[in-house]
């Protein structure tokens, strides 16, 4: 039987070494490895869906964690994966949409034109202050905005999305799964319909009528 000593010269030895991972390059990356792309919604719970600790300090640390409306891939998306898997040891990449999604609430569309309508130009906006010659084409802000049609479908454009990636490794293994926010659990995105009866998946079923921008078509 280990002495209260030893416990506690192995735990401080832990914690030090998880407050000090950065400084390990691959060497210090977290628990599993594992990066995870996820919806901000507050509905969908990482360490409930996917059985990890995101969050809890010392001893978990799971995962590193990135959070954006929709789950979707995004420049900041690339970039963060593209830090975690060259740099600091990620071998895994875990996508997590969900059911009654926000991004499903609107035609990207009719977003803009509350922008317009309140004077402001989306052709002539700043994306980031800090880069500023980084610009959107005319015409595609609500291209940008990324409103779904369908999250099962986009979960799996996502999936080939950093699959083909030129600046995410080849031998990373990447999947992406779908939350039911009606039911608490997980599944694989699917076209079955009976598979999807029972939650909203799409933006018809919040009464959008008119398809999204072609990002997500």
């Amino acid at each position: 039987m280990k002495t209260i000593k030893e416990e506690l010269d192995t735990r401080v030895a832990a914690y030090d070494h998880w407050a000090q991972r950065r400084r390990h390059g691959p060497g210090g990356h977290n628990n599993r490895k594992l990066w995870v792309l996820a919806c901000m919604d507050e509905r969908l719970p990482i360490d409930e869906a996917l059985g990890i600790h995101v969050d809890t300090p010392a001893g978990h640390g799971d995962a590193h964690c990135f959070r954006n409306a929709g789950g979707i891939v995004t420049d900041d998306a690339i970039r963060s994966a593209m830090l975690t898997c060259n740099f600091f040891g990620t071998k895994e990449i875990v996508i997590v949409q969900h059911t009654q999604c926000g991004m499903l609430s609107a035609n990207a569309t009719d977003l803009e034109k509350v922008f317009r309508d309140k004077g402001i130009d989306p052709d002539n906006v700043v994306l980031d202050p800090t880069l500023p010659e980084q610009k959107l084409e005319k015409g595609a802000f609500a291209k940008w905005i990324g409103m779904m049609d369908d999250v099962d479908e986009t979960c799996m454009r996502t999936i080939e999305a950093f699959k083909n990636h030129p600046l995410i490794p080849k031998d990373v293994v990447i999947s992406g799964w779908v939350w039911e926010v009606e039911t608490r659990r997980l599944r694989a995105p699917t076209r079955d319909a009976e598979k999807r009866a029972r939650t909203d998946v799409t933006s018809v079923q919040f009464g959008v009528k008119e398809k999204q921008p072609s990002r997500w078509s």
